[in-house]
C-alpha cells in the first residue's frame, strides 16, 4: 500500500497545483457568449435536430465540433461519435483565433485479482489530453490533439486482470490474465474539415498515432465506463486501434450521418512503451455512423488489420463491431449513460470470435458516480501452452464501482472509489484459475481537471 498512499499524495499535489493553474488563467477564459468558438460565420446550427429529447445543457453544446457543424460534444476519441447529450469535460481557453482545451486524469490503483492465475498491483493509470482547433470564416476547422498516458511506469507487464489478453510484455510471451500499459503517447494527430453546405462536411484526419475508423470510441473515453479504471476484457475486438502508429482517414459528414474510410498500421504496440513506431499503411477500415436524436449515437465497422500480433506475424485478422450509445442528462450535473456493443475477430485459420457488452454509468449528483459492466466473450488466447493451446472458450465477466469525488475548485476535483469484479470460465480451464467464478477488486484515488 505505501506505493498507493505515494500516489495520493502525488494526486493531492498535482490537484493543488492544477487548481492554482486554472485560476491563473481565468482572465482569458471563454465565456458563453464569445463568439469566435461558439458561432463563426459560415456555420448555420438552424439545420440541428432541435427533437423533444434534445437537452443541452451544457456551454459547450453551443462550440463547434471539428469534423463537422454539430456540437462538439458529439466528438470522442479519434474520429468516432457519442451521443450530442454527453458532458464534454475540460477547461477550455481562447487565445486569438484558436480555442485551447486541456483535459485530464489520474488514478492510483490498487488491484487485487483473486485465484492461480491472480496477482496483486499498485499502478497509475490515466490520461493528458490537449487540444487546439480553429474555425475560420468559411466554415472550415483545422484542430491539433495530443494525448498522453502515464501507464508505461506501471512496466512492461501491465497490471493484473484476469480473462484480459492481448499484445505481450517482453517481445517473447504473450500478456494473460494481464492487462497492458497504454503507450506514453497515445495520440498525436491533425485534422482539417472544410464546410460544404451548413450540414455537410468532408474531412482528413491524420495521425502518428491516431485511432482508425473502427469501433466505438475508446473505452476511457466512453462516457458510459470512463469513471472506472479497469479496461474491459473485450478491448481487442472493439477499440485496441485506438492506438495505432500511423492512420489516415477521411470522412464525409451530412447532417445527423457519417461514413468513413481509413488505412493505418495493423501491428499493434509493441512491448516498448515510450516510443513512436513507424511502418506501411497495410490495413483498412471503414465505419457508418448515425445520430438519430441527440440522446442516441449507433455505428458499425468493419476493418482488415494486417499481421496485428507481433508474436504471430503471418496472421491477418478481420473484424467487425456494432454499437449504441444512450446517454440522457438528468438535471445540470446529472446523468445517465449506457453503450451495448458487439465485436467479431476472424484470423485466418482460426474460428470467428465474438464478444458482447453492456456498460452503463449513472451519475445522481455533482459528486457521486456509480457504473457496471457485463461482457460475455469467446477467446483462444488463454491457454498459452500445452495440448490446450489455442483453444477457443466462452467466458464472462461482470463488474460494479462506485466513485466519490470532492471538488477543490470549479475545474478540479479528488475522487475515492473501488469496484469488485466476478469472472466466469467453463469448468474445462478451472483448475487453472483455482475456481469457475476467480473474482477481483480495485480500490483508487482520482484526480480529475475537467
Amino acid at each position: 500500500m505505501n506505493q498507493l498512499l505515494k500516489c495520493a499524495i502525488s494526486a493531492i499535489l498535482m490537484g493543488y497545483v492544477a487548481q492554482a493553474s486554472v485560476h491563473a488563467a481565468q482572465a482569458p477564459k471563454m465565456v458563453a457568449d464569445d463568439p469566435p468558438a461558439s458561432m463563426p460565420a459560415g456555420h448555420d446550427m438552424s439545420h440541428m435536430s432541435t427533437d423533444s429529447g434534445d437537452s443541452m445543457p451544457h456551454m459547450s453544446h453551443m462550440m463547434m465540433g471539428a469534423l463537422g457543424s454539430y456540437p462538439m460534444n458529439r466528438e470522442a476519441s479519434g474520429t468516432s461519435w457519442q451521443p450530442d447529450s454527453s458532458e464534454h469535460g475540460g477547461v477550455h481557453l481562447m487565445e486569438g483565433d484558436w480555442m485551447l482545451m486541456g483535459h485530464m486524469f489520474l488514478n492510483g490503483v490498487y488491484d487485487w485479482q483473486q485465484g492461480l492465475r491472480g496477482d496483486t498491483k499498485e499502478f497509475l493509470s490515466g490520461m493528458f489530453m490537449g487540444m487546439a482547433n480553429r474555425h475560420f470564416e468559411s466554415g472550415d476547422t483545422v484542430q491539433i490533439r495530443a494525448m498522453l498516458s502515464p501507464e508505461p511506469m506501471m512496466g512492461k507487464s501491465g497490471y493484473p486482470l484476469l480473462l484480459a489478453t492481448g499484445e505481450t510484455a517482453n517481445g517473447t510471451m504473450p500478456l494473460v490474465d494481464r492487462q497492458h500499459p497504454h503507450d506514453l503517447f497515445m495520440e498525436l494527430s491533425g485534422t482539417y474539415s472544410h464546410a460544404l453546405t451548413p450540414a455537410d462536411s468532408l474531412f482528413l484526419y491524420a495521425g502518428l498515432p491516431g485511432e482508425p475508423a473502427f469501433g466505438p470510441p475508446a473505452f476511457m473515453h466512453r462516457q458510459s465506463i470512463l469513471d472506472s479504471p479497469e479496461a474491459p476484457i473485450s478491448h481487442h475486438w472493439l477499440d485496441s486501434t485506438h492506438i495505432t502508429e500511423g492512420v489516415v482517414t477521411l470522412g464525409y459528414i451530412h447532417d445527423k450521418w457519417k461514413i468513413e474510410a481509413s488505412r493505418f498500421r495493423g501491428r499493434e504496440p509493441d512491448q516498448f512503451r515510450y516510443n513512436i513506431e513507424h511502418g506501411a499503411l497495410d490495413s483498412k477500415s471503414a465505419r457508418l455512423s448515425f445520430n438519430p436524436t441527440s440522446e442516441w449515437s449507433l455505428q458499425a465497422s468493419w476493418a482488415n488489420q494486417i499481421s496485428p500480433e507481433q508474436l504471430q506475424p503471418d496472421k491477418n485478422e478481420k473484424r467487425l463491431s456494432a454499437s449504441a450509445i444512450y446517454t440522457h442528462q438528468l438535471g445540470e450535473h446529472s446523468w445517465w449513460s449506457t453503450t451495448v456493443a458487439w465485436g467479431r475477430r476472424h484470423s485466418s485459420g482460426d474460428e470467428a470470435l465474438n464478444a458482447y457488452i453492456i456498460e452503463s454509468a449513472l451519475k445522481p449528483t455533482d459528486l457521486w458516480t456509480l457504473f457496471a459492466r457485463a461482457e460475455r466473450e469467446k477467446n483462444n488466447e488463454l491457454i498459452t501452452l500445452g495440448p490446450l493451446q489455442g483453444s477457443a472458450y466462452t467466458v464472462g465477466k461482470t463488474s460494479l464501482g462506485v466513485i466519490r469525488d470532492l471538488r477543490l475548485s470549479q475545474h478540479v476535483k479528488i475522487g475515492a472509489g473501488a469496484l469488485y469484479a466476478f469472472n466466469f470460465v467453463p469448468q474445462t480451464i478451472a483448475p487453472l484459475y483455482g475456481r469457475s467464478d476467480p473474482q477481483g477488486a480495485m480500490a483508487f484515488i482520482r484526480l480529475k481537471v475537467e
